[in-house]
């Protein structure tokens, strides 16, 4: 079973197994809450209960998606907490993907000031990306992630197994920041993941451990993302606005389709302000497109996005922060764009249709 060490907790990847029952006995919680959602509660809950099995555990079930991550939902989860007689010396485990850990983890950041809790991802995307690096919070006003804290967990759990549970579409989701991850620090493992020739032929266990690795070291290197962190930014400046805009209408994208449309758009920004090789450019689009297909931004959606990306939490003096790609394999942090050069990279993205 590998196992990454950082210095304040470890990432296990593999079965969940004896060794997790152990660690959760050795500390002698008070009581052990699992928050999930509809579909984990279903899907993924019984994965996850004999190793519970005679400690005192409470559930905590909420609305699945993006939509209900805000302050209304949390507010269920603490009065659920303190229903429960809650306290300082539980833990809480969050089994879901994203969501689930963005949000758990906030709640029991903020609950009495903060109870342990464990990352339990179940979609690709949270088990490479979301579950690891401390980032915690909701969305607020509209924005992604605008209110949240740094709290690293106390452990985060990948099984691969959970994943079995998911669709083709969830799983090239998450097959994003896979994808995200080589192009900002491993063109080595670009190469390889662009000539993958099937997607459902791929075994994500043996992708899992290097994603996870890369992520470790950008987060090792700067937790509060004053700096080298913002690598990992590559795409959603304008990735999450365009997966923020969609959110309320009828054909919302899910989180890897709308960064893997901000990818291509930045890789673009990247050409023109950073000097990414114009081959480097055709060839990220081309690949992006081919797994990801392409979902046409409309031109007049484009006030609403610099609007939102006006508020990304990584901007300073006014001006939109862009990673940009010097190489492939090679991320520029803390670069600039105008909203003009903006608004021509998406129309890059949207002439490749």
């Amino acid at each position: 079973m590998p196992v990454l060490s950082l210095p304040t907790y470890d990432i296990t990847i593999g079965s969940l197994a004896l060794a997790h029952r152990q660690w959760l006995l050795e500390r002698r919680y008070a009581g052990i809450v699992v928050l999930t959602d509809e579909n984990t509660h279903r899907h993924c809950w019984p994965l996850l209960a004999p190793w519970l099995e005679g400690m005192p555990v409470q559930q905590i079930v909420v609305p699945a998606g993006e939509a209900h991550k805000h302050l209304d939902t949390c507010r269920r989860i603490w009065d659920e907490l303190l229903a429960a007689g809650a306290g300082r010396r539980w833990c809480m485990l969050n089994l879901g993907g994203g969501v689930i850990g963005d949000m758990g983890g906030f709640c029991a950041s903020t609950y009495k000031r903060g109870m342990d809790f464990v990352q339990l991802p179940t979609t690709l995307l949270s088990q490479v990306d979301a579950s690891v690096g401390g980032k915690l919070g909701i969305d607020y006003g509209g924005v992604k992630n605008s209110i949240g804290v740094f709290r690293e967990p106390n452990a985060v759990w990948i099984d691969p197994a959970f994943l079995d549970s998911l669709s083709h579409r969830e799983l090239r989701s998450g097959f994003a920041e896979i994808l995200k991850h080589a192009l900002i620090a491993d063109a080595g493992q670009w190469a390889t993941l662009k000539a993958l020739p099937d997607l459902s032929a791929v075994r994500w266990g043996e992708l899992i451990p290097g994603s996870v690795a890369i992520k470790k070291e950008v987060v090792l290197a700067d937790f509060y993302e004053t700096g080298p962190r913002k690598a990992l930014n590559f795409g959603h400046t304008i990735g999450h606005a365009v997966e923020s805009y969609r959110l309320d209408g009828a054909q919302p994208l899910l989180h890897g389709e709308a960064i893997a449309a901000g990818m291509v758009a930045e890789a673009w920004l990247s050409h023109r302000l950073a000097g990414l090789p114009e081959a480097e450019l055709e060839e990220i689009a081309t690949t992006l497109t081919g797994y990801f297909g392409h979902e046409p931004v409309p031109e007049e959606a484009l006030p609403e996005l610099l609007a939102l990306m006006r508020q990304d939490k990584k901007n300073e003096a006014d001006e939109i922060n862009i990673t940009f790609l010097g190489r492939i394999g090679e991320a520029i942090v803390n670069g600039r764009a105008t909203e003009a050069e903006i608004a021509e990279a998406i129309r890059f993205y949207n002439q490749l249709g």
